[in-house]
């Protein structure tokens, strides 16, 4: 597999900037209408079954490494805390075939319908069917401040589909559409969101890192969150190859895949990586990595805008 292709141009980086800053602000088709208030809708549905014990039981969808990194002398690793969260920022919650909760997070970006939300790839990659699947905007502490949101599409690059986590790790990221809560409410209405910017560069040192932890040896009811740099990082892993967004930042375990890069811009934050991407995230706690937004990774939202049919796995050719 080669290389990713180099960044475009800085003319044609500028352009579709402002392509994805413009396109919120657009006149497009307005979605389909969702009555409000109807006891038998999805979120009146989710809502009632994502009870408080059962998402503080929620489980994550992958184990991201928890062996200790190696430490360079005169290079501590910046540390993470728990807070109550932001608006934009959440987590995923559905049952799986073992009727367990479980989580990854996602970030509420900017859109004509005010109904999308970012996470990584590989947390919704598995064909095992997903029940109750649901977005919860800085859910923490078994509470739901914003309410629930019921996904109704998930677009995954067809690179994902095609490679698995490893080979498409370059395409490790997802755009989700998803409903309004049970009074008729867009996600971002409420919650506002976050600017998607495609090739945004490797290093910045002002770096804003969100993610939900989850463990089966302890309870983490809240997002932990952490400021660092990222710097690029190219693969040495043949299976895994590409480049990515690296940060160091203590504690990032199991369950924060889907996480947020955010780095401050003129409109509060932009959203430039989710925790995943090399090896799903990372082989230890304390390094994550994120796939590199790309023109793909535009395409990805603007087919969420417009509602195309989703990818899907090829049919797999007979013998």
């Amino acid at each position: 597999m080669g290389r990713p292709l180099p960044a475009p141009g800085r003319l044609a980086r500028l352009l579709l900037a402002a392509l994805l800053l413009v396109l919120p602000l657009t006149a497009l088709p307005a979605p389909l209408a969702h009555a409000a208030g109807d006891p038998g809708s999805p979120a009146s549905t989710d809502d009632r079954y994502w009870t408080a014990h059962r998402m503080e039981a929620a489980e994550p969808v992958a184990t991201k490494g928890s062996s200790p990194t190696p430490k360079a002398a005169g290079t501590p690793v910046p540390p993470s805390h728990p807070f109550d969260g932001l608006p934009q920022v959440g987590t995923f919650f559905w049952t799986d075939g073992h009727n367990i909760g479980r989580f990854c997070g996602g970030t509420v970006v900017r859109s004509p319908h005010r109904n999308l939300v970012v996470t990584a790839g590989h947390c919704l990659l598995s064909p095992d069917p997903k029940k109750y699947l649901s977005f919860v905007p800085q859910y923490h502490d078994g509470l739901k401040p914003h309410g629930i949101y019921p996904v109704e599409r998930i677009y995954l690059d067809q690179h994902l589909y095609d490679l698995g986590t490893d080979g498409g790790a370059r395409w490790d990221y997802a755009v989700v559409q998803v409903g309004p809560r049970e009074d008729g409410a867009e996600v971002q209405e409420v919650t506002g969101g976050f600017d998607l910017l495609p090739y945004p560069g490797y290093v910045h040192h002002d770096v804003r890192l969100i993610g939900y932890p989850g463990s089966s040896d302890a309870t983490y009811p809240k997002p932990l969150d952490c400021s660092s740099a990222t710097h690029r990082y190219t693969s040495t892993d043949p299976a895994a190859p590409g480049d990515f967004l690296e940060i160091p930042c203590a504690g990032y375990i199991g369950g924060t895949s889907g996480g947020p890069f955010l780095v401050p811009d003129f409109r509060g934050y932009a959203l430039i990586g989710v925790i995943g991407g090399y090896h799903t995230g990372g082989d230890t706690p304390d390094i994550s990595y994120s796939a590199y937004f790309t023109f793909d990774t535009a395409l990805l939202y603007l087919h969420a805008v417009r509602g195309d049919t989703p990818a899907a796995p090829r049919p797999k050719p007979t013998a």
